[in-house]
């Protein structure tokens, strides 16, 4: 009986090697896409992935779904290492019944850290109300982790229904280009419906998701090229809320200084600058894992590392309408935030801001509410938190964007800082508008209002008076600055009153 249950187990293991079997993975191949074990072996350190529930099999009988009956079920999980680290890995085999859920697949998906590959057709139509169900399970469990342990979601195909909506609750969406798709209605229905003719990859494809909605962080290249993004991430990340992020050795100097960041800032306020030149340069070896890169570039945020120390960035773009916060691009910032706040990892804040973009369109979608979340979710935020003010900071985006007055740790401007109830020329004409009018020479007028305007009020000395401000300091010393408030800060514990959860302005 022994050498039976062998032979039996070595039987069904080979068969959950072979997936949906030769000639369907030759047809993934054929599209461009990986195999959902191909997946694994690059996601995963060479070597470390231990397989679990390798043997589960679904449970129905009907509409001859008991002759395909194919070890795995379409979905390969278990545990293996990241650059030495322990992570738990789901990816969905689309050459099994496509990839689509059963009861079975949805019960082998962990509520642990976890990164998940999809690539799968839908609930699975013979199983009715109970692949549903498994739906409603892995979002349960996707909603209680949530801020326990990152999640990872990584679209390598069609993800489509009800499915799309773990991806959504998960902290980052990596999309493949012109082989990954996320929809809740496809072409087909959206033609039946509304008469709309659309494909799939304008509908939902990456560059859509990545540019457009916003429900995807990353759009990469290709199967190959999401996988390394996503090991690049997790260096980034740790592994639980109760966790310090990875700290890696660095031959960057923390006293470094950059005498190109003195000259960074155009004399003429209104001339843009791109604010990643500054990211870069005080970053550790010039890193910087932009997140969202495509959507709402008006705010830049991502990953570096300051003396080996992982920290998030929260940036405005004055190269991109200016560095105007807007509504997507408040909502974008606030997500980042409360990620970082969730996980332990810093923030600092390089503030541009000439305001909150004006216009019927921005006050009829909820500027308001949706500028908000960016206030909130900072103010809200316990990690060390850092600013600073390179240029403009006018109006309640400078209260917003991390201001000392929402409990920042430290404040730091260049000399270049315009800190003011908004900019000189706006705040000219209204208190001078009939002394202008009048005068004899109304140009000259205004621009001289405007200089002793600026002196007074639009530069950073009136804020370090208050004490609002901590340091002014030269633009090439802000490396060396960060990484030493970061070190003062390393050990903060702030406090907040005891409650279930707040009400963010959703």
């Amino acid at each position: 009986m022994g050498d039976d249950v062998r032979k039996r187990l070595q039987h069904l293991e080979s068969a959950s090697l072979d997936g949906g079997g030769k000639e369907r993975i030759a047809k993934q191949h054929d599209a461009g896409k990986l195999t959902a074990r191909e997946r694994l072996d690059l996601l995963l350190d060479p070597g470390s992935f231990d397989e679990v529930d390798r043997l589960v099999a679904h449970r129905s009988h009907d509409f001859g779904m008991q002759r395909q009956r194919i070890p795995g079920d379409g979905v390969v999980t278990g545990f293996g290492r990241i650059e030495g680290r322990q992570a738990a890995v789901f990816a969905q085999d689309f050459t099994v019944f496509g990839g689509s859920l059963s009861e079975a697949h949805a019960e082998k998906i962990f509520g642990v850290p976890i990164i998940g590959l999809n690539d799968s057709g839908g609930a699975r139509i013979q199983e009715g109300v109970v692949s549903l169900a498994g739906y409603a399970d892995i979002f349960l469990r996707n909603t209680i982790a949530s801020g326990v342990v990152p999640q990872i979601s990584a679209i390598l195909g069609p993800c489509a229904g009800g499915a799309v909506y773990s991806p959504a609750i998960t902290d980052f969406v990596f999309m493949a280009k012109n082989t990954s798709y996320m929809f809740v209605t496809g072409p087909e229905v959206i033609r039946t419906v509304t008469h709309e003719d659309v494909t799939m990859e304008r509908l939902g494809g990456a560059s859509t998701h990545s540019q457009i909605s916003g429900v995807a962080h990353f759009a990469c290249e290709d199967d190959v090229d999401t996988l390394g993004n996503i090991r690049r991430l997790v260096g980034f990340v740790p592994s639980n809320n109760a966790a310090d992020p990875p700290v890696r050795s660095t031959s960057d100097s923390p006293d470094r200084e950059v005498v190109a960041l003195d000259a960074l800032i155009p004399e003429d306020p209104n001339k843009p600058y791109d604010m990643k030149e500054l990211i870069r340069a005080v970053a550790d070896e010039g890193e910087f894992f932009e997140v969202h890169a495509h959507y709402a570039r008006n705010i830049v945020v991502g990953f570096v590392r300051l003396a080996g120390r992982p920290v998030g960035i929260v940036a405005n773009q004055p190269s991109h309408l200016a560095g105007v916060l807007d509504i997507n691009a408040s909502v974008k910032g606030a997500r980042f935030v409360r990620f970082c706040d969730a996980f332990n990892i810093p923030l600092v804040i390089l503030e541009d801001v000439p305001g909150f973009l004006p216009g019927v369109e921005q006050e009829h979608g909820g500027i308001i509410r949706q500028g908000a979340k960016l206030l909130y979710a900072l103010a809200e935020a316990t990690v060390p938190k850092l600013t600073v003010i390179t240029r403009k900071a006018y109006g309640g985006a400078y209260c917003v964007m991390g201001s000392k007055h929402i409990r920042t740790d430290f404040n730091f401007a260049y000399p270049s800082a315009e800190i003011a109830v908004m900019g000189p020329q706006g705040a000219v004409n209204i208190l001078y508008k009939r002394e202008i009018e009048n005068a004899s020479d109304p140009d000259a007028r205004r621009a001289e209002r405007v200089r002793e305007y600026v002196d007074k009020f639009a530069n950073p000395l009136v804020a370090a008076e208050r004490g609002f401000v901590d340091a002014v300091i030269a633009p090439r010393t802000t490396r060396r600055r960060l990484i030493a408030a970061l070190a003062l800060t390393a050990n903060k514990r702030d406090w907040m009153p005891a409650k279930k959860h707040g009400n963010i302005p959703l």
